[in-house]
């Protein structure tokens, strides 16, 4: 039987590091965002947000557009299909772990 500690070590780090896991975490709630609603919203500078959206991108998680409104630029984000399934899983996989550590800690308070 694996520990919790072990199943952590499974975890996604692509998403699971706290900057993407915000990230993915809002596009879920919406069908997109705006790159300066999401830089207010994860506290994120705008070189950092767009370090991580680069990297969720590469994994074809979130989709980004560029394009302008008269002369000004616009970044909108979208969470893909595979991202979505991504992000849920993943949430389903922390609160297994979650649940998982419980057990374990019960477990070892009836060991003692």
């Amino acid at each position: 039987m694996t520990t919790p500690f072990e199943a952590m070590a499974g975890l996604d780090r692509l998403i699971h590091e706290p900057a993407r896991l915000a990230i993915l975490t809002a596009l879920s709630a919406a069908q997109s965002v705006d790159f300066l609603f999401l830089q207010r919203l994860t506290g994120l500078t705008k070189g950092n947000l767009s370090t991580h959206l680069s990297k969720l991108e590469e994994a074809e998680l979130v989709k980004i557009d560029k394009h302008f409104e008269g002369k000004k630029p616009i970044t909108t984000i979208y969470l893909t299909t595979k991202g979505k399934t991504a992000i849920n899983n993943h949430w389903q996989q922390l609160e297994q772990l979650r649940d998982n550590v419980r057990e374990w800690e019960q477990q070892q308070k009836a060991s003692e």
